[in-house]
Order: structure tokens, then sequence, then C-alpha cells
């Protein structure tokens, strides 16, 4: 039996915070060494915590913060809805974007896999939550 749900929501609300303050060393901290990270539009997944790590570092954005406003609850997945927000680092241009992303914990809470959706599959996120 993994962590309560609680426990990974609180947890989940720490990487955020962490990634927001750009402590990815710290936010990466949650990362099974194997996590894989769906990315959307045919992205190939990064594999391994190293990989995501790199990608948390900003590279066309001046900025980002990435503010979850919604947590919903199955087992040891987390689904979250999130709002974007970034600046480019050439342009200045500010865009926001709203996604999901679901997140699986092994029992010891570690996170084992993140699928990131566009806000308009949002059925599919919650489809892919309640998933067997």
């Amino acid at each position: 039996m993994g962590l309560p749900e609680d426990v990974l929501i609180e947890r989940l609300r720490d990487v955020y915070e962490r990634f927001n303050a750009e402590d990815f060393d710290a936010a990466i901290q949650m990362a099974h060494p194997d996590i894989v990270f769906a990315r959307p539009g045919g992205q190939s997944e990064l594999k391994g915590a190293d990989a995501l790590r790199a990608w948390m570092e900003p590279d066309a954005f001046e900025s980002q913060v990435i503010l979850p406003e919604e947590f919903e609850a199955a087992g040891n997945r987390i689904l979250v809805r999130q709002q974007a927000t970034a600046r480019g680092s050439v342009s200045g241009i500010e865009v926001e974007i709203e996604s999901w992303t679901l997140w699986t914990f092994d029992d010891d809470g570690k996170a084992i896999r993140m699928e990131f959706f566009l806000n308009h599959q949002g059925d599919e996120a919650r489809r892919a939550l309640h998933a067997d």
C-alpha cells in the first residue's frame, strides 16, 4: 500500500513550489530514478530523472511558473489541473497555458510516471486517472 492521497498531494504542492522557485534539484527529489514523462503532441517520452531534471531548465523562456489549481486523487495517481505562465527569453512575450498532469507514484511515494495533457484533453486525463 502506498502513501495516503493527502500526503501525495502535499508533496506535489511542494514540488510545484520548488519548481517555481527554480530549485530544480529539490523538485526532482520526488522522482523515481526511472521516471517516465509522457509529453503531449507526439513528442518522445523522457525517461529517467536526469532527463526530467534537464527538461526543467528554462531554455526558450526567461521565466516559467506552473501553478496547480486543482487536485483529484485515485489511489496512487494524482491528476493536477495547472496554469503555466512563461515569458520568452528573446521576445519577452508572455504565454499562459492551462493543462493537466497525471502523476503516478510507487509505494514509497516516488513519482514513476508523469503524463501531460493539453487543456482540451481534460476528459482524457480524467479517464486515465481512473483507468485500471
